[in-house]
């Protein structure tokens, strides 16, 4: 008999967007193509189809845009901050004025389903221009010193799990602080930060004091060596990470690094039981776990395993995957061919490692690229997909017996950027989030971002802080 409630597909328009055959560099407030002239292609994850073709950036066009940055300066910190509030303002406005189209966009070249891009990350993007459009005329106030200075020109370097986000994130506490700003988005990911800078020029934001140089690591590593450049913003791999701190190392030059992870998400025994699944189901599954501060380990008090373990595995037979377009989907494709091999690989280990795989029943496309909910069973610290970055949709379950275990486990990692804590005591929670050696610490929830809090890691997970006002630190000379 069939359901009265059959599932009907409800896609969104991609009408509401108007992708360029071409994009170029843009630099000193014009679009411009590279100085040698060459292009790449930015593709779908979800269909493999060719979006547009793309200037790639190298040292000569970092070299122009630094120039360009730096000749900007000048006007632009000496602007009072209520000058600059005025455009940090005005670019939010557009953001929420342009919000479905920006959205349908990053869906289209992040691979992520419609409701997360739509419902979360513009919602935040426009809330981070708004928040340090408040802070532009009281850097006086907020806590550095009277009359704070700002660097010169910052060096940002953003992933491609939250394209537009990131750009929010680096974009907005530097321009508010009176910086001048080069950012190269992600090679996979380079169309919601072409189209940050068409707002720009609708803003009326000055020539070169933001300059957008999509690339490859090439054009980043220009970037980061560039003498003239004051400050450097990173968010990307630890790997990366270690190669940037090299690079700047025995320089003036002020970094901050948001590097990898691999978050322990605690639900002990007095946990609410399906609230604390939909907090594991966000916690890892969310942008198909390709998130940092991910919760990719899972620590379950062992007298309850057995009852979180089948409550997880019905909600995940749930979940819906397929075209992010359709608002109906939970689960988007991965963001490219290669990530999606590193997935693979990384599962692989697992298996052969001992561990037991599960996976959700749901059939994946024949285009695109694609990975099914995945959980490990039978982990021990030892095994790799307890400890490395997985950057997928892949959950390790853990067990414990006592909070100094579960405490002692989840820190045993060489990453140290978030934790979640599942109890119905605040005590307890107080407890354990102060001896958890992580940056953000979720309580009874999971993921959840705000531009008044400040984030960031320990160890492996890099150094600084973004977001609130210690996000503004980072690009004052203080």
């Amino acid at each position: 008999m069939a359901s009265a409630f059959d599932y009907a597909p409800a896609p969104e328009s991609r009408s509401v967007v108007d992708i360029a055959p071409s994009y170029g560099l843009f630099i000193d407030g014009e679009f411009t193509e590279a100085a040698d002239g060459r292009v790449f292609k930015t593709v779908s994850p979800s269909t493999e189809e060719v979006l547009s073709e793309v200037a790639r950036a190298g040292a000569e066009d970092v070299d122009r845009a630094v120039k360009a940055a730096r000749k900007a300066f000048e006007k632009w910190s000496a602007l009072p901050g209520s000058e600059r509030a005025k455009y940090l303002f005005r670019i939010a406005r557009i953001i929420q004025e342009r919000s479905r189209e920006l959205a349908v966009l990053e869906t289209l070249d992040n691979g992520k389903p419609i409701r997360e891009t739509r419902d979360a990350d513009l919602p935040l993007v426009a809330a981070h221009f708004f928040y340090y459009a408040g802070w532009a005329d009281k850097l006086d106030h907020a806590g550095y010193g009277a009359n704070p200075r700002p660097l010169g020109v910052a060096g940002q370097i953003i992933p491609w799990n939250f394209p537009l986000l990131m750009l929010a994130w680096k974009i907005a506490p530097a321009l508010a602080t009176g910086n001048t700003v080069v950012l190269k988005p992600a090679e996979t990911t380079p169309l919601s930060a072409l189209f940050f800078a068409d707002i720009c020029r609708q803003a009326g934001l000055p020539r070169g004091v933001v300059n957008i140089l999509p690339g490859y690591g090439d054009a980043g590593s220009a970037l980061v060596e560039h003498p003239d450049v004051n400050k450097v913003a990173f968010t990307g791999s630890t790997a990366v990470g270690k190669a940037i701190a090299r690079q700047i190392a025995g320089t003036d030059k002020r970094a901050t690094l948001e590097l990898g992870g691999k978050g322990a998400n605690i639900v002990f025994d007095d946990a609410p039981i399906d609230q604390a699944v939909e907090g594991i189901v966000t916690g890892i599954f969310f942008n198909q776990g390709q998130v940092c501060c991910a919760g990719s380990r899972l620590l379950v008090q062992e007298s309850v395993h057995d009852e979180v373990l089948h409550a997880l595995k019905r909600r995940l037979s749930t979940l819906r995957l397929g075209d992010p377009l359709d608002k109906n989907t939970d689960i988007g494709a991965i963001n490219s061919a290669e990530q999606l091999a590193r997935i693979s690989a990384l599962v692989e280990t697992g298996e052969a490692e001992g561990a037991e795989r599960w996976s959700a029943p749901c059939e994946l496309p024949s285009t695109g690229y694609w990975f099914a909910p995945t959980l490990f069973t039978g982990v021990t610290q030892a095994h790799t997909v307890a400890r490395d970055e997985i950057f997928g949709p892949v959950l390790s379950v853990l067990t414990f017996r006592t909070p100094d275990e579960a405490v002692a486990k989840a820190n045993n990692s060489q990453y140290g950027l978030s934790a979640g804590i599942w109890t119905e005591k605040g005590s307890r929670i107080l407890a354990v989030a102060n001896r958890l050696r992580a940056g953000v610490v979720w309580a009874n929830t999971f993921n959840k971002f705000d531009p008044t809090s400040p984030f960031g890691g320990y160890k492996e997970s890099g150094y600084g802080r973004e977001g609130g006002r210690h996000g503004l630190e980072a690009y004052l000379d203080v």
